[in-house]
């Protein structure tokens, strides 16, 4: 099957598709699967109204009250405000096969964010276990005192452009930790703008933070090697307009 560019279904965009799998370009404000508390439609509701035999493949989650979620096609997940690419299995087989390489560290991912405040190298490396919040169930931390046990998290970035109080950078997460990249540019004193859990105290809207209202993160690229394939393959989310016209007004 051809891959399909620039297909439009129910505001995600069809970024690749295969008899294997389906790469999209995940909105903002979507989350991949269900939670078990909210009822708002999610990637793996679409994928499964968009392609009805791929009801059953993934692991569903079982949830810690007991409850179990079924995340069809799911390989990976975004956090609900971080839009960009994210890939779809529709074969279990190929679920398998793509599952390996994220748990081998195996995918190569880069972001685009804004985060508040400079640096003053151009590059640089995290390198901070994350645990639980003491704080706040909802979040991670990369700070002392944060709660065991501890996971490695590693986060290569380049700062892209700076302006007066903010900072446009390209992340490379080694690992993929939850809340990776907002945890570790927090701990670094450089939260990411209009994050709700780690910078809820900073300026969000239009009026601010450089005109964005949601999350700063897109997932740019997402390089792997598809089912049957011997080279990997990069699949890129155009960086989105709001990121454009922030990136201008730095």
């Amino acid at each position: 099957m051809e891959p399909a560019k620039d297909v439009l279904e129910n505001n995600i965009e069809i970024l690749f598709e295969s008899d294997d799998v389906c790469v999209i370009n995940k909105p903002s404000g979507m989350s991949a699967h269900k939670d078990g508390t909210r009822e708002e439609e999610t990637v793996a509701d679409w994928f499964v109204a968009t392609y009805p035999h791929t009801k059953g493949v993934g692991e569903p989650l079982e949830l810690n009250n007991g409850n179990v979620v079924d995340r069809p096609g799911v390989v990976h997940r975004l956090d609900k405000h971080t839009s960009g690419v994210m890939i779809l299995a529709k074969k279990q087989e190929a679920f398998a096969h793509l599952k390996e390489q994220f748990q081998n560290r195996a995918v190569e991912k880069t972001y685009r964010l804004f985060v508040w405040g400079l640096f003053k190298e151009d590059e640089g490396v995290i390198d901070l276990p994350i645990g639980r919040s003491r704080g706040d169930f909802r979040k991670r931390s990369a700070e002392f005192g944060a709660k065991e046990p501890l996971r490695d998290a590693y986060t290569a970035y380049k700062v892209l452009k700076q302006g007066v109080e903010h900072s446009y950078i390209e992340a490379h997460p080694k690992t993929g930790r939850m809340h990776q990249l907002r945890v570790h540019f927090k701990a670094k004193g450089r939260p990411l703008v209009c994050d709700p859990l780690y910078a809820e105290k900073k300026p969000c809207g239009s009026d601010a933070s450089l005109g964005l209202s949601r999350l700063a993160l897109h997932a740019h690229t997402l390089t792997l090697l598809l089912p049957g394939d011997t080279e990997k393959k990069q699949f890129t989310a155009p960086v989105p307009h709001d990121f454009i016209t922030a990136e201008d007004a730095l």
